[in-house]
């Protein structure tokens, strides 16, 4: 099962991205260089498509095999919980394709985002049970899992979706936490859980050729739907959000250091720009490989501390220390941004 889903969900990425390349040329979904991009020539944001199809698609075939009893059948609550994440994504996705079509303002994708939020807590994916240091177990009462729900799943689509600035960092970073959701979905017994996240990785993986430096494929509004897909996927199973903390923990405080920063400085939070760390470690000299590798290399290995500690406290720590070390990049970065201009 779990090998089938991966190479099946790999070759209609690599199958499909090459068309999303022709497709968004065809149609005009182009990104050109600008202080943003800068890239070489018009390069098409299509390459969501391909995630799309690819990872929606394996999920739609996963649970078919499953009604015809061709593979293990799927419990009442995880049919439910999965149903949710495959709706969310095909809505999520139809509103990245609308926002690569117009260009749309960051309030309506807050909106959208809101709303797909909804779509979660009406399928019973909720942030709800959480072990916490020194209390244990906690069940969270209605009033604050439902806004914690909606606050988890924004976030994720926009830490994903402003991670997505060099070629490639975006994709793989999904691809390795979602490696290591199916590891930790399949080690709590909730084996057919895992095959979606396995179909994310695959998909992403597949799409990484494509978009590897230098990419000849964006994602477009797909990272969007990978940023829901993460968020959904990592609420299904106890202690996944803690590995989702630590996968992501780096682009996580990169996203609330910007929101201060930009509040501070009276900008628009919402607003793109350079100023985000991979950016700013570009500007210093690195190459956008060098970046890309360095970001892989600090999410795998943090990610694979929250597999292997299962002392709540040590990963409590590791969370801590990889919060102040990004925190401190990042004030050393603005400093010295400031000395050379």
């Amino acid at each position: 099962m779990y090998l089938t889903t991966f190479v099946i969900a790999f070759l209609i990425s690599v199958l499909a991205t090459p068309l999303t390349i022709k497709l968004g040329r065809r149609w005009g979904i182009v990104d050109r260089p600008d202080e943003r991009r800068q890239h070489r020539g018009e390069i098409s944001r299509l390459g969501g498509l391909a995630l799309f199809v690819s990872f929606v698609g394996t999920g739609v075939l996963i649970f078919g095999l499953s009604l015809a009893g061709w593979w293990e059948p799927i419990g009442a609550e995880d049919f439910k919980l999965l149903t949710g994440v495959l709706l969310g994504s095909v809505f999520i996705f139809a509103f990245g394709i609308w926002d690569d079509f117009f260009d749309l303002s960051p309030g309506t994708q807050f909106f959208a985002q809101f709303l797909v939020a909804l779509v979660a807590i009406f399928f019973d994916i909720i942030v709800q049970r959480v072990t916490l240091p020194v209390v244990g177990l906690t069940i969270f009462p209605g009033w604050i899992t439902y806004p914690l729900t909606i606050f988890w799943v924004m976030g994720m689509i926009n830490t994903v979706n402003w991670l997505d600035g060099l070629d490639g960092l975006a994709a793989g970073v999904v691809a390795i936490a979602s490696l290591l959701f199916a590891i930790h979905a399949y080690r709590l017994g909730q084996f057919t859980v895992a095959l979606f996240p396995l179909a994310l990785a695959a998909a992403c993986l597949g799409f990484l050729p494509y978009n590897f430096h230098p990419a000849r494929v964006f994602m477009g509004g797909g990272s969007m739907l990978l940023g829901y897909a993460v968020a959904s996927l990592s609420i299904l199973a106890p202690a996944k959000v803690a590995t989702a903390l630590l996968v992501l923990g780096i682009p996580i405080v990169d996203v609330a250091w910007l929101i201060i920063q930009r509040w501070r400085r009276r900008g628009n939070p919402a607003q793109s720009g350079r100023d985000h760390l991979h950016y700013r470690l570009f500007d210093l000299g690195l190459g956008q490989r060098q970046i890309v590798g360095l970001y892989y290399t600090f999410c795998a290995a943090f990610g694979m501390m929250a597999l292997l500690i299962a002392d709540r406290f040590f990963k409590l720590i590791a969370l801590a220390m990889l919060g102040a070390l990004t925190l401190t990049l990042l004030w050393w970065l603005s400093r010295n941004g400031r000395k050379t201009q």
